[in-house]
């Protein structure tokens, strides 16, 4: 009976060792991990920034770079917690090992939260841009008008290499405005004309000088493919960090808190 019980707590010892040494493991190989992602997370998070900067004229939720500052916020603790998690893998300290557990949580609350954030104006924005575009591209006055408008609209023309709203025939339903030269051709603005035809003039009639496809999609796709990446980088992320939570109770279960004592009339006597 007795070498029964022995064989079970060596059994149970061994497997104790070999869980703890597996979540060591596990931590360290998820604090490198957590701390190159970083970058990549602020990637995505300036990336919507910066998306935002320069076609804000055409988004009308005044919210969305949110997605973006919360994952470079999120991006920024990572940091610090891929080197808790290192060290705590190397040598284990009961207060490295609670804070690495308070940052774990706040990472995820601003990840979840920049991902839920990305997915819900991900949808909302086809219907938006739409509107807001067709009207920007209806009030156009000329490369040379002083209207934030105008410019907006050469300016996404030029960076996403298009045309019009759907595509350049949009164009031909503007004849009347006041943009367009004195003469009875056809023209759209220099703004679609391609860089290496340096005189195009945006003639209808030379069509291999212009860009034909339309700005809408091509900035739908762009902004799906931002939000997307978002999305994804910070779920995840939350798996991994959920991977790193659990590791990190493994250690502090066979590492307990043993300052903390119960108050009885003994402990003063």
């Amino acid at each position: 009976m007795k070498t029964v019980r022995a064989v079970m707590v060596s059994l149970h010892c061994y497997e104790d060792s070999w869980l703890r040494s597996f979540a060591r493991t596990l931590l360290m190989f998820l604090g490198l991990v957590l701390w190159g992602a970083a970058a990549a997370l602020a990637f995505g998070g300036a990336f919507v920034i910066l998306m935002y900067k320069n076609y804000k004229c055409f988004l009308q939720e005044s919210f969305l770079p949110l997605p973006g500052w919360l994952a470079i916020a999120a991006a920024f603790v990572l940091l610090p917690t891929g080197i808790l998690a290192i060290s705590i893998s190397a040598k284990g300290s009961r207060y490295r090992q609670g804070v690495l557990m308070y940052l774990l949580l706040i990472l995820l609350c601003l990840e979840m939260s920049s991902a839920l954030l990305a997915q819900i104006y991900s949808t909302r924005m086809s219907s938006e841009l739409k509107s807001t575009m067709g009207h920007l591209f209806y009030q156009y006055n000329g490369p040379y008008s002083e209207n934030p408008g105008s410019r907006a609209v050469d300016k996404i023309q030029r960076n996403l290499q298009c045309c019009g709203v759907q595509n350049y025939t949009d164009w031909l339903m503007a004849t009347t405005v006041s943009w367009h030269l004195p003469t009875e051709k056809a023209c759209v603005p220099e703004s679609c004309c391609k860089e290496k035809y340096s005189h195009c003039r945006g003639d209808l009639c030379q069509l291999e000088q212009l860009f034909q496809e339309g700005c809408l999609r091509k900035l739908e796709d762009q902004m799906h493919f931002v939000m997307l990446y978002v999305f994804w980088c910070c779920t995840v992320l939350s798996i991994l960090e959920l991977l790193a939570g659990f590791s990190n109770g493994i250690l502090m279960r066979h590492q307990p808190f043993q300052d903390f004592r119960i108050l009885d009339s003994a402990t003063f006597s």
